[in-house]
């Protein structure tokens, strides 16, 4: 497993739907954070479908969400939050879908890019594969100067890019420090409680299932840190772009 990266001056991350970065990376956004980093968070879908109840009206939804990844990002170390707008559950990777990772990258211009990994087999979400091929072929097509030529701005190419919910994984960042802020900004997606995190919310149990959540992403972090000398971490498939 490579040691941890040296802390880059910005970095962006790219979730499919809100609080998908937060598991997948926010321990080390809020590490770099708080070293000084200037961290970007790039949502693509509006989280229009993120519930159990098919009463609940999207848009509401939609502005539920935005407000609770607002929270979680501040919570995060002020991450600055980007949103594509595109629809939960509909994502593809067509060029106009790509130009919204590069043009995200050409703006920010990131030393290091995060995403979803690709290859991850037997992945049932579609979007979150969508946002993986987006991610790669952005970062390929962002460095390039004759791929989306009327984005504007030059063609940037970030010095590493950290694939999360990696396949396999060959790099681990530590989050001895930053696991109980990763685990605070999740806990800021209450629309979520119930469907992703087992608390339901009002219940005579509510406190036992925050334990019980914060009790699993501890799991995952200890089980992600297995191979390093770290006690907790997030793990990435790390390439050189």
């Amino acid at each position: 497993m490579y040691a941890d990266l040296s802390f880059p001056r910005s970095a962006l991350a790219i979730g499919a739907h809100p609080d998908d970065i937060e598991f997948g990376c926010g321990g080390t956004l809020a590490k770099w954070a708080a070293a000084g980093c200037e961290v970007h968070m790039l949502v693509l879908t509006d989280g229009s479908k993120g519930t159990w109840n098919p009463s609940d009206d999207p848009s509401m939804l939609i502005d539920r969400r935005r407000d609770e990844a607002l929270a979680a990002a501040t919570v995060l170390g002020n991450c600055e939050l980007h949103w594509a707008g595109l629809v939960d559950g509909e994502l593809s990777t067509t060029a106009a879908e790509r130009e919204h990772i590069v043009r995200a990258i050409r703006d920010i211009r990131p030393e290091v890019l995060l995403g979803h990994d690709p290859w991850k087999r037997y992945r049932l979400h579609p979007d979150h594969r969508h946002a993986g091929w987006l991610t790669v072929d952005g970062a390929v097509a962002a460095r390039d100067p004759h791929f989306f030529p009327e984005v504007g701005n030059s063609p940037h190419r970030p010095n590493h890019l950290l694939l999360f919910e990696a396949d396999e994984p060959d790099h681990t960042e530590s989050i001895d420090e930053s696991l109980s802020t990763k685990i605070a900004a999740l806990t800021y997606h209450r629309s979520q409680w119930q469907s992703t995190m087992g608390i339901d919310a009002g219940s005579e149990n509510e406190a036992l299932q925050h334990e019980a959540f914060a009790a699993r992403v501890t799991a995952d972090a200890q089980a992600a840190a297995v191979g390093s000398v770290y006690n907790v971490g997030e793990a990435f498939r790390r390439l050189v772009l």
